[in-house]
Formats: structure tokens, C-alpha cells, sequence
């Protein structure tokens, strides 16, 4: 009897691995994300690829949008590898400027290079899931190892507030959320087991592509299957001259920081909800709105997306977004932007 339920057990767990090894073997011949091994090799405070890293991505359970990516001598995605050179500009934002999910001449660092002739060398330093602060570091290394004074910054609405730590949009340096005191939240490396199954298709397809989290489900069923509800903040007053103090934190330490680096012209691109924007969070719209007037007093060359987008929406149908299941910019949305920032880097 025992013997028997042993064999039976055996041949349950020999079936189900020759199930996870058919899956595995599967899903190596199609584009699912590999490992990025994101790591402070670059700088303690700046998360980048290792140089010359090569990595697939793609989006959803159906892998749309698949790419190969490859990261340059500095770790950002990039077709051209960075080095010195006269009158040169870098272009610094978070998975806007990285743009993994479209085509390499449609992002935005290509299209900006095409935009300005070879005459005005760029060099591209987007990541994703970083934050304003994050972006004031990438400033000081480019002055002090690249010598480039001339900075173009492509900026989401939620950049700022994501600056506070425990965002999960944190590279490095942050605020304090209570205190807004100057604080670091580096990411802490994976562990050996985190390693082994980030070169596992199957995890990479599971985590990576359909979005299944462990910590995610056991929450929910302690919830009882429902997400926790958070109450949302009271908005802010719209008069974008009213202090803001969490706003006004994050602009200050982000322009005490490069004010010895970006030291040429600095032109900060504010993005804007491209296709909704009847949807967009009130609160955030205002802090936005805040964060560009502190901006122009410190003598930054400030543009606003929205009237570009609303001009583009009062002539044309066509969307600006990768997909409904997708937000950022496609083509076409990168190729407006793109416009506008060149117009103000001249």
C-alpha cells in the first residue's frame, strides 16, 4: 500500500516536471523578457544594465511589442556608445526616454539625434522606474565624466511625487515622506535564488509577462479577494503659485543638485496625459502645474505638452499611446514631443 502510493506520488511529480521542463523548453523559442540584471555599476546611485547587455521584452501575455534590446558603455539602451564630444546634450528621463517597446529609429533618443543633425551630438541616458531625483544624478555624472552642461529631461506628471521614498520609483536618492528630509533608498541586489529564476523563461513569462505575484495574491486573500482601497488625498488648490510643501521639497533639492552641473541650457520636457486627458488625476495635474511655475523661476526652459497634444487631438483621430494596454508614447506621440523639445534646445 505504501510502496504503491510512493510510485503513485513519484509518477505525479515525474509528470508535472516533465510539464515545467515542456514549458520551459517552449517558451525559449518565443520572445519572452529575459533578465535585465539591473545593478549600480555605472555610479552607488545610479541603476543601469551592465554595459553592452543584451535582453529581449515584450508586453502582455501575447508578447506584443518584442524587442532586443542592447545597453551601450554605459548601461542605458542606446545604438550609440557615449563618449565626450563638443557641444554635446544628454537626454535623461525614465522608461518615456528608454521606450523598450518601440521599434530602435522610433525612440526618442534616435528621433531627437535626426531632429538635430549630427552637428548636435546626444547621448541618451533613460531608465525606467526612476524619479526626479534619480534624474539629478544622472546630471552630475554627465558633467563630471562626459563633460556635457547642455541637458534635455523628458518628465512624467508623477516624477515629482515619486520622488518621495517608498515610491517604488526610486533609484537612489529620495525625500523622506514625512519629513522630507534628504534620505537614499538603493535597491538591494537579488538574491542567488531571485538570479536562477530570472534566467528561467517560464518565471520570466509568469512575473515578467503576465504579471504574477506571489506577495500580490497572498495579500488579496487576506483581503478576501478584494484590493485594499486607499483614500485619496485631498487635491491641491489649482492656483499653481500656492505652496505645495512635498512639490516644493522635491523641486528645491532637485535644482540644488544640478545647479553646479547643468551649468549650459536645461530644458525640461513635462509630459501630459496624451489621450485622456479628461481622466487625468486632479491632484497630480496640479502639482504638475506647480512644478513647471517652480521650474521657470529657477530659470529652466520649461514645455508643456498639453496644448501640443490637445492641437494634435483637435486635428487628428489617431492615437497617441502604444495601446490601451500600454500608456506610453508610440511613434507618432515620441515623434510630437520630440518637435517640441528640439524647438526649445535651439
Amino acid at each position: 500500500m505504501v510502496g504503491r502510493l510512493a510510485r503513485t506520488l513519484a509518477q505525479g511529480l515525474g509528470g508535472a516536471l516533465g510539464l515545467l521542463l515542456l514549458l520551459e523548453a517552449l517558451l525559449r523559442l518565443l520572445p519572452v523578457s529575459t533578465a535585465t540584471r539591473t545593478g549600480y555599476t555605472l555610479d552607488p546611485l545610479i541603476l543601469s544594465y551592465p554595459p553592452q547587455h543584451s535582453f529581449r521584452v515584450a508586453t502582455g501575455w501575447d508578447l506584443r511589442n518584442p524587442q532586443t534590446l542592447r545597453a551601450n558603455n554605459l548601461g542605458f539602451v542606446d545604438d550609440q556608445d557615449a563618449r565626450a564630444q563638443p557641444g554635446q546634450w544628454a537626454l535623461i528621463g525614465d522608461s518615456y526616454v528608454e521606450s523598450s517597446m518601440l521599434d530602435a529609429p522610433d525612440r526618442p533618443g534616435a528621433q531627437l539625434r535626426r531632429a538635430l543633425g549630427p552637428q548636435r551630438p546626444l547621448t541618451v541616458m533613460g531608465a525606467p522606474g526612476s524619479s526626479l531625483l534619480d534624474y539629478a544624478e544622472r546630471i552630475r555624472w554627465a558633467s563630471q565624466n562626459l563633460a556635457i552642461h547642455d541637458f534635455v529631461l523628458v518628465l512624467e506628471a508623477g516624477d515629482i511625487r515619486q520622488a518621495l521614498c517608498g515610491s517604488g520609483n526610486v533609484h537612489g536618492p529620495c525625500l523622506n515622506r514625512q519629513t522630507l528630509a534628504p534620505a537614499v533608498e538603493t535597491q538591494a541586489p537579488p538574491s542567488p535564488a531571485k538570479r536562477w529564476l530570472r534566467e528561467s523563461a517560464l518565471a520570466q513569462y509568469l512575473v515578467g509577462q503576465i504579471r504574477l505575484s506571489p506577495a500580490t495574491l497572498f495579500e488579496r486573500w487576506r483581503a478576501g479577494g478584494r484590493p485594499a482601497a486607499a483614500a485619496p488625498p485631498p487635491p491641491p488648490p489649482d492656483d499653481p503659485s500656492t505652496p505645495l510643501p512635498d512639490v516644493d521639497a522635491v523641486s528645491q533639492a532637485f535644482f540644488e543638485r544640478v545647479r553646479p552641473h547643468a551649468t549650459g541650457r536645461l530644458v525640461l520636457v513635462v509630459d501630459f496625459d496624451h489621450d485622456r486627458p479628461a481622466l487625468v488625476d486632479a491632484r497630480m495635474a496640479r502639482e504638475r502645474q506647480r512644478f513647471m511655475a517652480l521650474a521657470r523661476a529657477q530659470g529652466a526652459r520649461v514645455v508643456d505638452m498639453a496644448p501640443v497634444y490637445a492641437a494634435h487631438r483637435a486635428n487628428s483621430t489617431l492615437a497617441l499611446s502604444v495601446g490601451p494596454y500600454d500608456g506610453h508614447l508610440n511613434r507618432l506621440g515620441v515623434g510630437l514631443l520630440v518637435k517640441a523639445a528640439a524647438a526649445a534646445m535651439q
